[in-house]
């Protein structure tokens, strides 16, 4: 093996000269390594450079401590220290004006050769006066000191794509370097004896290579693209990696605008989707995932709104319900065309939205604008009519086609033995009313059934309400709640206590205060949900009191099938569309009354397929293409993509080299302080925190590894 070692600054061109003397080795065959490894800042600083050269693949990794050659290309580097180690027999080429005879004190019994590069390289004007580039003068000098013609450093340059002036100083070069000896043939490790008549820069070789890197590449990169975890995992459907690369390249219009074109509600979900990309996210092995939703959030307050298209020429849709399904539905459907009635039974639009959310995490004002956005295309309304069985025939008649988007308005009971008037409640409905006029729970103990979203946001909602005890009773423990678990943290400073292993059995009154009873569980085996089956413990010791002045049930809903007539089980989704009283238009169901996933970012995602699903159905084969160019064409990153395929491999953990990526943690996000959240529903967590001269969305969204499709590195090519 031979070994060189380059000692320059940044700029100054001593990687280059490495990958030079690589590449002529490599270009007859031989096995090459050629690396620099770089100080903090690249300009001026310390840089060394490797060259390995072997008749056999190369094996060894790292900085060579015993070079064969040591090429000096900075002279303020000049030190004893450079050549220890040098083995004997080769030599130290210095960048310098100065005589070899001057360094016979720094490498006592040395070969030493001197140029002057950087005056050669100022007079054929490469690089500048302060900066010259010396890379290719000193290979023209390495080229006379090993004894090589002129025409092999010609032929390494043209190899590489030098030309001109470059050619010039390596001439000059050969011609003005001084040596402490006749140059000729060295000592030097041969590498096999078919090679021993090769000697460096040797223009005497056979066929290239079969595969080459960098500028002798002798194959195009194959990039196919993978799915990144976070898309897949995305319930919206929504394309996370292109609009956190957006924003990351600080275009925020069009990071909205990719966000826009899957879901209509983009401030909505920054605040209350569950985020499973953020739980997908491969960043989350290094230090943390990148913060999604509130980028997404940080998107739809900042971004300016596109002016909503009208385009026309559709058949009428009725969509019934105004809940997220319902109106991610009507979004899709009026931008393909489709002229859309929703009919909505209460006086609002919104569902869920607006009477099952607290303000405190989703501001009517947010749901206001993004309402209004999606009514800005065309859709009109109706609300305040409610559609029962013969409703639903006679929307069936008037319209093309009916999706329906009622969601799940059955309220599971509770049997609780000992129930009585004005203590126990559904969770939604008391949701629903403290949102319409606020109640007084001052000094009540309030108790909660449920581990779900619902329960905690009553629970909070009781808080803030002024109860003076709250607490959540859940069956299992408090891994296993399906609520967002920020919210379970929040809800914990705020003063909620969680009861785990606990199930509510009957309430009794005792010296005139109510408590529930409950019974203390143990966890099994797992359920049919996967989590761990929890099982009554016997005995009356197993009977645990808790004060409650009032029981609030959130232990969720089911979907309301009498609006179809039978048969009405399983009802079917969007992707089978069913007939209603032999009515003319095929009646379609999407998000939770289709047993959807039970969150927001579900509901809108089924909301837009059965639009996508209506329609082809509506438009024939045309309207299928139609659906498909929904998303509109963006500039895709640079790179060769020779295959796109849609059931492309997921960009896993395993695709991402961690190692290349520094830690950033992520931006901080504010919230208002517990004492203060408790007072009143002003919104809780305020986005990202803003610092005086700091773009945090933008900071955010460059942590993304962007898994799964080219960046542009050219660490493939090179």
């Amino acid at each position: 093996m031979i070994e060189f070692v380059i000692h320059g600054r940044g700029g100054r061109g001593g990687v280059t000269l490495a990958k030079l003397i690589a590449g002529a080795y490599y270009r007859r065959g031989l096995h090459v390594q050629a690396f620099g490894i770089y100080g903090a800042e690249r300009t001026g600083a310390p840089v060394q450079a490797y060259v390995r050269v072997d008749e056999r693949e190369i094996d060894v990794y790292g900085a060579i401590a015993t070079p064969d050659h040591v090429i000096i290309v900075d002279p303020s580097l000049v030190s004893p220290a450079v050549a220890a180690g040098e083995r004997s027999g080769g030599w130290i080429v210095i960048n310098t004006g100065q005589p070899p005879e001057t360094f016979a004190g720094v490498f006592p019994g040395r070969r030493v050769a001197t140029v002057d590069a950087n005056a050669i390289a100022v007079a054929h004007g490469l690089g500048t006066q302060a900066v010259p580039i010396v890379n290719t003068a000193l290979l023209g000098a390495m080229a006379r000191v090993l004894g090589m013609e002129i025409a092999a450093a010609e032929g390494a340059l043209g190899d590489a794509g030098f030309g001109g002036a470059n050619v010039a100083a390596a001439r000059a070069a050969f011609a003005e370097v001084v040596t402490t000896e006749e140059p000729g043939e060295i000592a030097q490790p041969v590498l096999a004896e078919q090679h021993a008549s090769m000697s460096f820069l040797d223009e005497r070789v056979g066929a290239r290579p079969s595969t080459h890197t960098g500028a002798w590449a002798s194959r195009l990169p194959h990039s196919r693209e993978l799915r990144p975890l976070c898309n897949d995992s995305c319930p919206a459907g929504n394309d996370v990696r292109g609009f956190v690369q957006a924003a990351a390249a600080g275009d925020d219009g069009r990071a909205l605008a990719i966000l826009l074109e899957t879901s209509p509600f983009p401030g909505t979900c920054g605040r209350v989707c569950p985020a499973p990309c953020m739980d997908a996210c491969n960043r989350r092995e290094l230090d943390g995932a990148v913060d999604v939703r509130d980028i997404e959030r940080a998107l739809a307050e900042c971004a300016a709104w596109p002016r909503p298209q009208r385009p026309s020429g559709g058949a009428p849709v009725a969509v019934v319900g105004a809940g997220p399904a319902g109106l991610s539905g009507a979004y899709h459907l009026a931008r393909l065309g489709h002229p859309v009635t929703v009919i909505e039974a209460a006086p609002e639009l919104g569902g869920l939205l607006r009477g099952g959310i607290p303000e405190y995490r989703l501001p009517r004002v947010v749901l206001e604008r993004e309402i209004e956005f999606i009514l800005d295309h065309g859709v009109e309304v109706r609300t305040g009519q409610p559609v029962d069985r013969a409703g639903l025939r006679r929307v069936a008649r008037e319209y093309s086609a009916v999706l329906v988007a009622t969601g799940q308005q059955s309220l599971r009971a509770l049997d609780v033995p000992g129930a009585m008037a004005g203590v126990v409640e559904q969770g939604l409905e008391f949701l629903a009313h403290t949102h319409a006029a606020a109640e007084d729970l001052s000094g009540a103990a309030v108790v909660i059934v449920g581990g779900g979203n619902t329960a905690v946001d009553a629970a909070r909602t009781a808080v803030r309400l002024g109860a003076r005890d709250v607490r959540v009773v859940y069956r299992r423990t408090r891994a296993e709640m399906p609520a967002i678990a920020e919210e379970v943290d929040e809800a914990l400073a705020e003063g909620v206590v969680i009861e785990e292993l606990l199930s509510p059995a009957g309430l009794c009154v005792r010296d005139g205060r109510t408590s529930l009873v409950c019974r203390r569980m143990v966890l099994g085996e797992p359920d049919e949900s996967g989590r761990p089956c929890p099982t009554g413990v016997d005995g009356d010791e197993a009977l645990v009191e808790v004060s409650c002045d009032r029981l609030l049930l959130a232990v969720g809903q089911d979907g309301d099938l009498s609006l179809f007539p039978p048969p009405v089980a399983p009802v079917a989704p969007f992707r089978g569309p069913m007939s209603v009283g032999g009515a003319s238009a095929a009646v379609y169901v999407c998000g939770d009354l289709a047993g959807g996933e039970g969150t927001v970012s579900a509901a809108i995602g089924s909301g837009r397929h059965a639009a996508l699903a209506i329609h082809a159905a509506l438009a024939g084969a045309e309207g299928d293409r139609e659906a498909g160019s929904l998303a509109a064409e963006r500039p895709r990153p640079a790179g060769p993509i020779a295959e796109r395929p849609e059931d492309a491999p997921l960009a896993g953990p395993e695709t991402v080299h961690l190692r290349a990526f520094p830690r950033i943690p992520p931006e901080p996000v504010s919230l208002a302080a517990p004492r203060l959240r408790r007072r009143d529903f002003a919104e809780v967590r305020r986005g990202f925190a803003q610092r005086s001269g700091h773009d945090p969305l933008t900071a955010e969204a460059s942590r993304c590894f962007s898994c799964g499709a080219c960046t542009g590195c050219d660490l493939c090519v090179i």
